[in-house]
């Protein structure tokens, strides 16, 4: 049985002090919940913060980005160790943001999965076509090449520790969403690219999470389908009474 998780991205949003009150917010929310696992990636100068204020709580903290090199001379980047030592359990990598703002190649993103697996980081592995690939009918072909070079060189033990996240770039931030029928067939195509990886046995575990626009209003259409395990949630995830019903509908 795969979990569900549901993740919240914060992105370049909230300072210390608005994390705290969030996540105390969120903490009293959640208590008692069960049958979905819950993420909140905070920006990196509050993650310590983050990390104790839910201690004790069923949220768990990520970072939203890594570098691949445990240490040295790498300007303004953070290490995985520096991520372990301070009690963060997930990282988010390769996101459609990071792959354009700062031309990260699926290759650099697959170095990172690989350090974050090897400090007991959980990556959350994000993929996803652009507008113009979508309507070129390319979706596919590009969520293969995403999933293959990004998990390349991964034995099956190691792709079901990583967590997907399928985010079609032309629904993030845009208020569009994909019908639940259109992801669940992406997401059926992205778990068939794993089960020619890394077999049917692991394919099955891994949790493939969806990306674009989930909100309190579809949430529960989307994640009623068989391939999506949970979701990536931007906008939504910043106001904890908005994002707790996100996470309701994803509870079993």
């Amino acid at each position: 049985m795969r979990k569900t998780i549901i993740a919240g991205n914060w992105k370049m949003n909230k300072t210390v002090a608005e994390t705290k009150a969030t996540l105390t917010e969120l903490k009293e929310l959640t208590n008692g919940l069960e049958g979905v696992e819950i993420v909140i990636g905070a920006p990196f100068t509050a993650l310590e913060s983050a990390v104790k204020t839910v201690e004790g709580s069923n949220v768990a903290i990520a970072a939203q980005n890594m570098h691949t090199k445990d240490s040295g001379a790498y300007t303004g980047e953070i290490s995985p160790v520096m991520l372990k030592e301070i009690g963060v359990k997930y990282v988010i990598l390769g996101h459609s943001e990071r792959r354009e703002y700062f031309a990260e190649s699926n290759a650099f993103i697959n170095e990172k999965v690989k350090a974050a697996l090897a400090h007991d980081l959980i990556p959350i592995l994000c993929i996803g076509e652009k507008l113009e690939e979508r309507e070129s009918g390319k979706t596919a072909e590009v969520n293969e090449k995403q999933v293959r070079e990004g998990m390349a060189g991964l034995t099956a033990e190691e792709a079901v520790k990583v967590v997907v996240a399928y985010e079609p770039v032309w629904a993030i931030g845009t208020g569009k969403t994909a019908t639940p029928e259109m992801a669940e067939e992406t997401h059926k195509e992205i778990r068939d690219v794993l089960v020619a990886m890394f077999g049917a046995e692991a394919a099955a575990e891994i949790t493939i999470q969806y990306g674009g626009s989930m909100n309190a209003k579809n949430a529960a259409e989307l994640l009623a389908m068989e391939n999506i395990d949970g979701g990536l949630v931007g906008g939504a995830s910043l106001d904890a009474p908005t994002f707790i019903q996100v996470i309701k509908a994803g509870a079993r």
